[in-house]
């Protein structure tokens, strides 16, 4: 009879039982159903390395606009290449936040929907943004793949100071000329500290942004299975650099010229 456990049987057919918590190795997470034969599987937390081909910025962004990015690295499956360099990336800016004129920076809340391979096989996924490299300068809140901008309070000082020397050398130069030398000075410090003041407060802190060329790294949520056919990229298009301007074309509409994205 097992420790700690009494069962109750109903009429013969079903028993049911009380006692203690089962083994807790038996409620770990289940593993993942195989990969069947021929298939190949990137696993979900795998992390896929980006180039940006737009630029985005809370300064001009809105919630729905849209992210383009192109795969800078190779995903591997065992030995085989399933995501290759040059492979397509969307995204979508889900929240933006201006940032304040007296305090707060900016922030860009994105995910990234669906990757598309050379040959046009494309997967969807709510991916999250898992790293920026140091060319974007705000940091990254991965919990909410949100992006803040950088801190400006050295900016906000060296403001300050400058209009303040400034204005003092006007006061002394309006003080010397009107033989009062000492006055004209401290008027003129005062009057550039506050001019300087002023600007702080009524200019924004700094943008978000995402920087065209630069690199993220997205996470996946999900698993992303191809076939042996998936993978055949022998009609897929060269792949053309970033450097040569490949990103997705603008509409075209009668009467209305595009413009530059950056």
């Amino acid at each position: 009879m097992l420790k700690n456990l009494a069962l109750i049987c109903l009429s013969g057919l079903t028993c049911v039982s009380f006692g203690q918590t089962a083994d807790p190795q038996a409620l770990k997470e289940r593993p993942q159903a195989p990969v069947a034969a021929g298939n190949y599987q990137v696993d979900p937390g795998t992390r896929i390395l980006l180039n940006m081909i737009n630029s985005v910025s809370t300064k001009q962004a809105m919630v729905g606009d849209r992210l383009y990015l192109e795969t800078a690295f190779p995903i591997l499956s065992g030995n085989h290449i399933v995501i290759p360099q040059g492979s397509w990336v969307t995204g979508t800016i889900t929240e933006v936040k201006r940032p304040g004129r007296m305090k707060g920076r900016g922030e860009l809340q994105v995910r990234f929907d669906s990757l598309t391979l050379p040959n046009g096989v494309t997967r969807s996924f709510h991916a999250d943004l898992a790293s920026l490299d140091a060319r974007n300068e705000g940091t990254l809140k991965r919990e909410q793949s949100k992006i803040h901008g950088p801190g400006d309070k050295a900016g906000d000082a060296g403001t300050v100071v400058t209009t303040t020397a400034e204005g003092a050398a006007i006061g002394t130069a309006v003080g010397a000329a009107s033989g009062h030398l000492g006055g004209g000075s401290l008027i003129g410090l005062g009057a550039g500290a506050t001019a300087g003041l002023i600007g702080v407060l009524v200019s924004r802190g700094p943008d978000a942004t995402l920087s065209r060329g630069s690199t993220v790294e997205m996470i996946l949520d999900r698993p992303l299975v191809y076939s042996a056919a998936d993978l055949d990229l022998s009609k897929a298009p060269p792949h053309a650099p970033l450097s040569e301007g490949n990103a997705p074309a603008a509409p075209q509409r009668k009467g209305w010229t595009p413009r530059a994205p950056f």
